[in-house]
Parts: structure tokens; C-alpha cells; sequence
């Protein structure tokens, strides 16, 4: 699937920098980007959901620890 991605002269920029940085085409460097963004997204999130199933589960325990 073709994709056509408008920057900005700023965002540009930033891309050819990173591109430059790790050794790759900006194509290359565009979608690593992406990637690390969902993986981060994705692990975030999970961290939330068990972080709220934890205070779910212990809200008394922790209740009597903080007095």
C-alpha cells in the first residue's frame, strides 16, 4: 500500500536527522518510528490496566499501609 506523507519543513528536518542518526533511509526511519510509537502505546496501556487491577484488588491493603 502507497502512502504519501506531508512534513512540514520542521518535521522534515527532524526525520532527515533521525534518518541520519540511525543509519537508514527516512522511509526506514518513518516506519521504525511508527512502530516503536504503537509498541509504546500498547505497553503503556497494558501497564494501566494491570496498575488499575492492582489498586483494584488491594485498595483495603493499601488503605491500611498509608495509615
Amino acid at each position: 500500500m502507497a502512502m504519501t506523507l506531508r512534513l512540514t519543513e520542521e518535521q522534515e528536518r527532524a526525520l532527515t536527522l533521525l534518518a541520519d542518526a540511525q543509519g537508514v533511509s527516512k522511509q526506514e526511519a518513518t516506519v521504525r518510528a511508527i512502530v516503536e510509537a504503537a509498541a509504546r502505546h500498547t505497553h503503556d496501556e497494558r501497564v494501566r490496566v494491570l496498575s488499575r487491577r492492582g489498586r483494584d484488588r488491594y485498595a483495603a491493603l493499601l488503605d491500611r499501609l498509608a495509615q
